[in-house]
């Protein structure tokens, strides 16, 4: 090979390399609304996967410790702060909490994708709680929360069983998720299989109802394929 066709083969491939890393898309920020059990296993899954986790709380100088051991792709603040950092915002607080935090952060929440992984439980959520449970809680929490592109997911599994079961050997814990905007659902799916685990898409918001409580695949430690049998039957 010439010495020109050497230099042209390798500003070609400098210049491939090039549109490579343009191409590449960085990873999605995340707020995370409490820090709880279920709030503080997935920040520490997404934390050990490579993403930015910003957990907040209604006392954030108590989650100093969780940050400090987590290292540089954490950090703590209040629920303004989280909402304004994460392209994605995780609602990980009781369901009663909700309606106040959507009035608050409207602003910073529009267009953003916010899972919601609260459960509704009438006797501690009182009356919100009971009109989520009949209008299907991801329908009820896309009203709460609009202007923003709401999933449902992670709330049919216990955090101790996320923790325990994150990327084990074998098939998959699946995580059933439902949502009405495709590219929101598409960026928590990937956000669930770098956590360890299966997404499995049951359709729309109103489909939530399948696995919220009371449902027959709430609080099911399950497969995909399972999950998807079981939503067939």
């Amino acid at each position: 090979m010439s010495r020109f066709a050497k230099v042209l083969v390798g500003s070609l491939l400098l210049l491939l390399a090039g549109s490579t890393h343009v191409l590449a898309s960085p990873l999605p920020r995340i707020g995370i609304i409490g820090a709880g059990d279920m709030g503080g296993t997935l920040g520490r899954l997404w934390v050990k996967a490579g993403y930015s986790v910003f957990f907040a709380s209604r006392h954030p100088q108590a989650l100093q410790p969780l940050v400090s051991s987590l290292g540089d792709h954490a950090q703590a603040g209040t629920p303004l702060q989280a909402a304004e950092f994460g392209d994605v915002v995780v609602m990980a607080v009781p369901y009663g909490a909700l309606p106040a935090l959507a009035k608050s952060l409207s602003a910073p929440l529009q267009g953003k994708v916010v899972l919601d992984v609260a459960n509704p439980y009438p006797q501690r959520d009182g009356a919100v709680a009971t009109q989520a449970l009949q209008a299907g809680s991801g329908v009820y929490s896309a009203r709460l929360f609009s202007g923003a592109r709401v999933v449902r997911g992670f709330n049919s599994l216990a955090a101790a069983s996320l923790a325990a079961e994150a990327h084990r050997t074998g098939e998959p814990l699946a995580v059933p998720l439902a949502g009405d905007d495709k590219q929101a659902l598409d960026t928590v799916a990937k956000l669930t299989q770098a956590a360890g685990f299966a997404p499995v898409v049951t359709g729309n918001l109103a489909t939530a109802t399948l696995f919220q409580p009371g449902s027959d695949l709430f609080l099911q430690t399950l497969t995909a394929e399972e999950v998807r049998q079981a939503i067939h039957q």
